[in-house]
């Protein structure tokens, strides 16, 4: 997973969010270990940008439902 986020930091289209994502993991390093971890880290990483945007950071106790397994009354955001 290391490597794919290594990579996926090189090569995601827009040059200015994937230098931005280097740097966010040199700051805060890929937590790998788990699902779970990784979960909660790649939401960590979404809410740097929402602040950056000016956006509402999302509740990164969350991200299973968001991200995984979906909604459990059954939305679709």
């Amino acid at each position: 997973m290391k490597t794919f986020l290594r990579v996926f930091g090189n090569i995601y289209p827009c040059w200015f969010c994937a230098k931005d994502f280097r740097q966010y993991m040199e700051k805060d390093k890929p937590k790998v270990r788990t699902q779970e971890e990784f979960g909660k880290w790649l939401c960590d990483a979404h809410n740097e940008v929402n602040e950056k945007l000016g956006k509402k950071k999302f509740d990164c106790n969350l991200w299973k439902e968001r991200w995984k397994d979906g909604w459990k009354d059954g939305r679709c955001d």
